[in-house]
């Protein structure tokens, strides 16, 4: 991977390909995460993961400070199982002002490639169901 750079994010994998989860300070980035590894996706990171290219594809690793640890609120910092890297596929911004429907994901450049970008509301469940149809038809394969 070159040229890794810090990006506050949190990020899970699910089957293979990594989604970013993104919004202000206590929107449930954490929560979302938690929720989607209940349902099988692999933690790559929380509250900050490491970006980098590789063919011309954006890769996230787990940042190495935080590696394995995921913010349960309530409970604390938990370990988990962590996943080494994966493609990125999608951007997920937690937001309360994120449309009711889209024709079509946003777009999002990160470090020069362009990743589609959708908002959710994030009082709407059931978020892990909504990431994971996003993955499908909106995320690159």
């Amino acid at each position: 991977m070159t040229d890794a750079f810090t990006r506050q994010s949190t990020c899970v994998a699910i089957k293979d390909r990594a989604v970013l989860i993104e919004g202000a300070s206590g929107t449930g980035k954490s929560s979302l995460a938690l929720a989607l590894i209940d349902r099988g996706a692999q933690l790559i990171g929380d509250d900050g993961v490491l970006l980098g290219k590789r063919h011309g594809r954006l890769h996230a690793q787990p940042h190495p400070n935080t590696r394995g640890l995921l913010e349960v609120r309530n409970l604390g910092i938990l370990p988990f199982a962590c996943r080494d890297e994966a493609p990125v596929a999608l951007v997920v911004t937690l937001d309360d002002g994120a449309p009711r429907f889209i024709e079509a994901a946003d777009s999002l450049v990160i470090d020069g490639v362009s990743l589609p970008a959708l908002r959710l509301w994030p009082h709407a469940g059931p978020l892990a169901l909504k990431v994971e149809l996003a993955l499908l038809h909106y995320g690159l394969t």
